[in-house]
């Protein structure tokens, strides 16, 4: 009886609201049965008729950081990747076939994105076509070391360049009016042309020879022209030789003024100008062609109008004689055409001054908005300028 008494009760089961992955196997039932009695008790959802975006499905807003697939990526290693990162392993993978250096600085700076190697045509780097479309860019990219340290003023501005352009002009003009001729001026031209033409074939040859170039000419360079492409000095020039070589006195003159103020003109006035007028051509807008039309007038009525006038010597005589001799006739098929006299078909004076103003203002704005085959508009503008007001003052000179 007294051990009936002291006996000890057996310890109560204590079953847990959240089974365990052991206990959910029992066969007690206990589980299974709570399970079936929890979806027999829970209320069906409403349909309203329609699917629920899925966009508006998520308790957040959307992220507005830029979304990358999550698609895995093969490379030719045969491994894959995923996730955020695979922009830049792609990245890298081409830099690899390209035989571009990858790896990094401790400090986080890459090798040789800027260096030679990187405007390559070799087989190496991104290639020329990539540093000329971004030379022009308003940052420099540390080809030439002073457009980084003057960006204002070298860099975006090109101040000793446009400089160097206009001062050219007012060369020409005091050259002209020391009575220095054409014939003379062609063949110095083309004895500069040469040696300046063999030091950029060498330099591109020898990265020492081009980091010593840069150093010295650096101010006077966009970044485009550092390891691939040519000065532009060597295209101005070959173009003003071709003028003074093959054109008329006074139109290889305002070929030579054209190039010099009107170009510097557009280009000065379509940056800062040009977001604001329609685009005529890449690099090229209606606010910079403005501009070359108006200095190319102002060029006009400054040598014929007020230069010509007031210079002494030999300077229209023999085959250093001017296209415009200060008179425009009609050709005799235009005066056909009009019904007018010679005389009715000529004008003299201020008249024929203010006309050939305007229309040298044309010449050089069509000639600085024209492209022909990519070439460097320090080439091309003096030529279609010399052509253009050589066949103009020809036509219009009273022998047709």
């Amino acid at each position: 009886m007294a051990s009936q008494h002291n006996e000890i009760p057996a310890m109560p089961r204590v079953i847990s609201p959240s089974p365990t992955p052991s206990e959910a196997g029992g066969k007690d039932g206990y589980f299974e049965s709570r399970s079936k009695t929890r979806r027999v008790g829970s209320v069906d959802p409403i349909g309203e008729g329609h699917e629920e975006d899925p966009e508006l499905s998520r308790a957040r807003s959307r992220s507005r950081s830029p979304q990358f697939e999550r698609k895995p990526t093969r490379l030719t290693n045969g491994s894959t990747t995923s996730g955020a990162k695979t922009s830049n392993v792609v990245a890298k993978e081409l830099r690899r076939r390209q035989g571009v250096d990858t790896t990094q600085i401790p400090n986080g700076e890459a090798h040789d994105f800027l260096s030679p190697a990187s405007a390559s045509t070799q087989g190496q780097g991104f290639g020329a076509a990539y540093w000329r479309n971004l030379s022009r860019s308003p940052s420099p990219f540390g080809l030439i070391p002073i457009h980084r340290e003057w960006r204002t003023f070298v860099h975006k501005h090109e101040v000793p360049r446009k400089v160097l352009h206009v001062s050219i002009g007012f060369l020409a003009l005091w050259l002209y009016y020391e009575d220095v001729q054409t014939s003379t001026i062609h063949p110095i031209l083309l004895t500069l042309l040469v040696p300046i033409f063999a030091t950029d074939v060498i330099r591109f040859k020898f990265p020492g020879v081009n980091k010593f170039y840069i150093r010295c000419l650096g101010p006077f360079m966009r970044e485009s022209e550092a390891h691939d492409r040519f000065n532009g000095v060597i295209m101005y020039l070959a173009g003003v030789w071709a003028t003074m070589r093959y054109c008329r006195k006074d139109v290889a003159m305002m070929s030579v003024l054209l190039l010099s103020w009107c170009d510097t003109a557009a280009s000065t006035f379509g940056r800062a100008f040009g977001k604001y007028t329609p685009r005529i051509r890449k690099g090229k807008s209606l606010a910079g062609s403005i501009a070359a039309f108006t200095f190319g007038v102002g060029s006009a009525a400054l040598f014929w109008g007020f230069v010509e006038p007031f210079c002494t010597g030999t300077h229209n005589d023999g085959v250093n004689s001017f296209a415009f001799t200060g008179s425009l006739t009609l050709p005799s098929q235009a005066r056909a055409i009009l019904g007018v006299t010679e005389e009715q078909g000529t004008i003299t004076g201020s008249l024929a001054l203010g006309t050939l103003s305007i229309v040298s203002g044309l010449v050089a704005s069509v000639s600085e908005a024209f492209d022909l085959w990519g070439l460097d508009d320090n080439l091309t503008i003096p030529i279609f300028s010399g052509i253009g007001l050589g066949t103009i003052l020809w036509a219009l000179d009273g022998h047709l």
